[in-house]
């Protein structure tokens, strides 16, 4: 262990880009590190719609969540002390340490950048009290040179800490070695000196064939390439949205059951289906396109409930929904289930004005929006008789947590006093995201699609090794560790 009474150790993770693969490498390291070390991750400014609610009810980013768990440590919002959530019309939800301040433009976020800033120092200084190492997060691409007076997660945060920086390049879009050396041109000099090495992501095939380029980038930049991290599916929820786009239909082709998640226009939380995507064929339907001949439906989560529900009708999915109902399962989760009742009543919370709409009318609920009063909890559950999906698994214990607004009454609850079901028990809703991390549920559901086609459920369709550990494997095999810990001044990992 590192000894208390040294400085405390910090590393910061920036990229080309967004969804260069940075918060996959901070996951990794994390696990690395924390075999020996009491490590804590750390992304000052977050933006998505891919959340996680702590154990003492604050929202923060997924990523940062992951990072935590890969870690050993209890996710807290200090490891994402701003979390913006879009939420349309070029206007974020701003939560500031895991709590809701304000709805604002970009505009009016950036006046207010230097009260953000205490925000941010405030949190790292009390993870420095606890944590011997922090793995630090950016944000997007490292050099946008029109923000470095206002950017707190990339400049704001290298300049905070003065920390080494790993820069990080994908090269499966092209143009990697261009962008990793413009990104090192391009950078402040006084956060250039401190780029220690650079790493290339996602790359499909021999990495021999790079070794020359590797070489004169080196020779040009002064700075070692640390690896080459291969491209491989990786089991940890993805971080936003723009991860929906790498989800191929052929993903899942080999499996026998087929299960459609609805891409609402403003979806939040799909990673509560991707556990399912190593059991099923998953697939993302955009609201234009047509269902197809799908096993399940799943209606997901939306930052705003009225208008990605409007948005459902006005493109005919609800009525291609409904044209499933009594065949298949249709499931809703928090959004979803509220679009799944009679009708909703919004004061002007959730569209600005107040408003009266139908749902799908699956589902014997309505749905008020009557406060600008977020739920955020973690919570277990009993499962209660609630049909032929469930029955298997009653009065078996499910996790999850709640983010939403709006309250919702049911006279048929699914998980204790939470959710509602329809007399089949196949139409089901229910606020607890993280739903089908839970394997019981994930079991019951995906043998009773099987048992409905004639098949058997695959114990092996379950995967048994543990994803942090699967990817801390392919950074040990893949990248220089004994040079980033050397950059860090840590001891090697003792194998």
């Amino acid at each position: 262990m590192i000894a208390n009474n040294v400085n405390k150790k910090h590393l910061l993770v920036l990229g080309t880009a967004s969804h260069v693969g940075k918060s996959a490498i901070v996951t990794a390291l994390c696990r690395i590190f924390s075999a020996e070390h009491k490590v804590a991750p750390f992304k000052a400014q977050n933006m998505s719609l891919n959340s996680w609610i702590t154990v003492d009810g604050k929202e923060i980013g997924i990523a940062q969540a992951i990072q935590a768990k890969a870690a050993g440590v209890e996710p807290t919002a200090d490891m994402n002390p701003v979390l913006l959530k879009p939420k349309g019309d070029r206007v974020s939800q701003v939560i500031i340490l895991g709590e809701p301040y304000a709805d604002k433009s970009a505009g009016a976020y950036y006046d207010s950048i230097e009260e953000t800033h205490d925000v941010l120092k405030g949190a790292l200084k009390r993870l420095e009290d606890e944590y011997d190492l922090i793995v630090m997060e950016g944000a997007g691409g490292a050099a946008e040179i029109n923000l470095y007076e206002r950017d707190i997660v990339n400049i704001g945060t290298a300049r905070i800490t003065d920390a080494p920086i790993i820069l990080v390049g994908d090269i499966e879009r092209g143009g990697v070695f261009a962008s990793l050396y413009g990104t090192i041109q391009l950078l402040p000099e006084d956060v250039r000196k401190n780029v220690r090495g650079l790493i290339i992501n996602k790359f499909r095939g021999d990495p021999a064939i790079l070794e020359s380029g590797l070489t004169e980038l080196e020779e040009l930049t002064g700075i070692p390439v640390l690896g080459v991290m291969p491209y491989f599916k990786l089991r940890i929820p993805s971080e936003d949205s723009v991860s929906i786009g790498d989800k191929s239909a052929d993903d899942g082709e080999h499996y026998d059951v087929d299960i459609a998640v609805i891409r609402l226009t403003r979806i939040s939380n799909f990673t509560d289906f991707e556990p399912l995507e190593h059991m099923a064929k998953v697939r993302y339907v955009d609201l234009s396109d047509d269902l197809g001949n799908p096993d399940a439906i799943i209606i997901p989560g939306t930052k705003n409930t009225t208008s990605d529900l409007n948005d459902l009708v006005e493109s005919g999915m609800a009525d291609r929904i409904k044209s499933f109902y009594g065949k298949v399962p249709i499931l809703g989760i928090c959004g979803g289930y509220q679009m799944l009742g009679k009708s909703i009543v919004d004061s002007g919370i959730e569209g600005g004005e107040s408003a009266r709409l139908d749902g799908l009318g699956l589902l014997d609920i309505e749905t008020v929006f009557d406060a600008y009063e977020k739920r955020t909890v973690q919570v277990t559950k009993t499962v209660k008789e609630s049909g032929p999906i469930f029955d298997s698994i009653k009065g078996e214990d499910v996790t999850g947590y709640e983010i939403h607004m709006g309250l919702s009454s049911s006279k048929k609850p699914v998980f204790g006093d939470d959710g509602c079901a329809d007399d089949s028990g196949l139409v089901i809703g229910t606020y607890l995201h993280g739903l089908f991390d839970n394997v019981n549920i994930r079991r019951a559901l995906i043998s009773y699609l099987l048992e409905k086609k004639g098949l058997g459920f695959k114990e092996e369709d379950i995967p048994d090794k543990d994803p942090y550990d699967e990817l801390a494997d392919v950074a040990r095999e893949n990248l220089d560790m004994n040079k980033i810990y050397d950059m860090i001044g840590l001891e090697p990992e003792k194998v």
